[in-house]
């Protein structure tokens, strides 16, 4: 990306319900033109499942009276809670663009970077994660766990470029939220977090690192 490009702006927002975030994020995206800086939005939601644009909503299998709710984002049901590390991404993938035609962050780049940030993260405190084609988010890659499910991914990409929602890391969760639904639409899928695989660090130095990896990797 074009090194005249300023880095996103860090905002954590704590504790926060999720669709107090979903509204923030569609009306910060609303009011936005070429000069509003890109945001980076730290936040840790109570319990809720949500439901991407082609969900099926056959996929929450019994919701044990969590709410659902209903996305704009890409993707299947997904589920946040307390011990999770959130990420939201408010950017201008055109930017780049308008500053030097040869500095263009597509959609596809964004993601691949998005997913490097959570290896970078992971490899931190010693955990091996991989992609897996087709299947977006990060796997464990190797030991007991190998395969479950340790981060999630989903995105709203306007037609102007302009994004929003973003990525989840398990921290320190009860995952048991998990088993009452299909993750991302696959039955059966094992999900796990850091403190499962042994990291006993704190939610908030890992969201924080998260947080960095994804500015640097966005930023160029």
């Amino acid at each position: 990306m074009s090194s005249t490009q300023e880095a996103p702006l860090l905002i954590d927002r704590g504790l926060e319900a999720y669709t107090d975030s979903f509204e923030a994020m569609r009306a910060y995206t609303d009011a936005r033109n070429e000069a509003t800086p890109d945001q980076v939005w730290m936040v840790e939601h109570p319990p809720v499942y949500t439901l991407g644009l082609a969900a099926d909503p056959s996929h929450v299998l019994d919701a044990h009276g969590i709410p659902v709710i209903q996305t704009d984002r890409g993707g299947e049901v997904t589920y946040h809670g307390p011990g999770q590390a959130v990420i939201y991404l408010l950017m201008d993938l055109r930017r780049a663009r308008r500053e030097a035609a040869a500095a263009r962050l597509y959609a596809r780049e964004f993601v691949h970077n998005i997913e490097s940030a959570v290896l970078d993260t992971l490899a931190a405190y010693n955990l091996a994660g991989e992609r897996r084609p087709g299947a977006p988010g990060i796997y464990i890659a190797e030991g007991q766990w190998r395969g479950a499910k340790i981060a999630a991914l989903g995105l709203k990409i306007r037609g102007n470029g302009c994004t929003y929602h973003g990525v989840s890391l398990n921290v320190a969760m009860d995952l048991a939220p998990f088993g009452w639904i299909n993750p991302c639409g696959y039955a059966g899928m094992a999900t796990v977090d850091m403190r499962t695989l042994g990291v006993t660090a704190p939610l908030e130095e890992v969201r924080q690192l998260l947080a960095h990896r994804l500015i640097d990797r966005l930023k160029g």
